[in-house]
């Protein structure tokens, strides 16, 4: 004959049964929120994406974070040490929809898309410069690394969807290409009368160059630091729109010997050279010279300032 079990260990079963979260360990809960350390780098990659993704979810209301934003936040922790505030502040900075200024009243705006994470450019009907007004994606938009602009152009990659304007500017300034170099880590100015920001178009450092860290402008001068090293776009003021020799200057460098171009403005004409930073000799025709194919080139170890004439 069967045996009866005893009431109260019946009901003990039956709660136990209705309520499984009850007898779940306690490391399976953990994973109901998002919990790591400041430091995520302790962590292992494995980790980290685990509570960047719940952290992600948890602020979206479920949704997945998009792959190339989790790549993004993955790179930012072991290249520049984010924190986990960090990581959850900019994840409620891409869900708010807006990380650009809002463009003035009646100010035109157009849409470029990078879906699927492909590259796409966009003709503006603007000449010149434009600057993000709304960031659309969730995948952030960053100048110089996922939009880039031309006159009258944007290119965007990286998942980057955005809203863009015409770049403030007005009558008497002009966009010019900047080379600056933070050598030996030190600070560095480059450059006269800079209007407004510097937009970085090519990084030639293993640094990574981050606006307002260690490049910026400052003094109506673009300055650079920490080792960063680039290629600059900024608008400068030119006495009417006329180039001023003296407001114009590119550092160009031979590392380790090599030869190596960097951007001119050819409506300058033929650079000269103004300051040698090398100890290696710079002599026109053999370590820099000017070629209206190549553009200034330097090598031999040569480097130095050069400017119009």
């Amino acid at each position: 004959m069967p045996r009866t079990l005893p009431p109260a260990l019946l009901l003990a079963l039956a709660f136990a049964v209705a309520s499984p979260a009850l007898v779940q360990p306690a490391h399976a809960q953990v994973g109901a929120r998002a919990y790591a350390p400041e430091d995520l780098w302790t962590l292992s990659t494995a980790d980290q994406t685990r509570v960047i993704s719940q952290e992600y979810r948890e602020q979206s209301n479920g949704r997945t974070i998009p792959n190339d934003q989790l790549r993004f936040y993955l790179d930012q922790v072991r290249l520049s040490r984010w924190t986990f505030s960090k990581v959850k502040q900019d994840i409620a900075k891409s869900l708010g929809g807006n990380t650009g200024p809002n463009p003035p009243p009646g100010a035109q705006t157009i849409r470029c898309e990078s879906n699927d994470g492909r590259q796409r450019s966009c003709d503006t009907p603007w000449r010149g410069q434009s600057s993000l007004s709304r960031q659309l994606s969730s995948a952030r938009c960053t100048q110089g690394q996922t939009w880039f602009s031309a006159n009258g152009r944007v290119t965007v990659t990286q998942g980057c969807r955005a809203e863009f304007t015409a770049a403030a500017g007005g009558p008497g300034s002009q966009v010019v290409t900047l080379q600056c170099e933070s050598n030996d880590g030190r600070l560095r100015n480059c450059g006269n009368d800079v209007i407004g920001r510097a937009q970085l178009q090519r990084q030639l450092s293993k640094t990574r160059c981050v606006e307002n860290s260690n490049f910026g402008v400052r003094n109506r001068q673009l300055w650079v630091n920490g080792g960063c090293r680039g290629v600059f776009l900024v608008r400068t003021s030119n006495n009417g729109g006329n180039p001023n020799p003296g407001d114009y200057s590119v550092t160009c460098s031979s590392d380790k010997g090599r030869y190596a171009t960097c951007a001119w403005d050819a409506r300058r004409g033929a650079p000269m050279l103004i300051q040698q930073l090398s100890k290696d000799a710079c002599r026109a025709g053999y370590s820099w010279g000017y070629t209206a194919r190549t553009g200034l080139w330097v090598n031999h170890g040569c480097r130095a300032r050069f400017g119009a004439r």
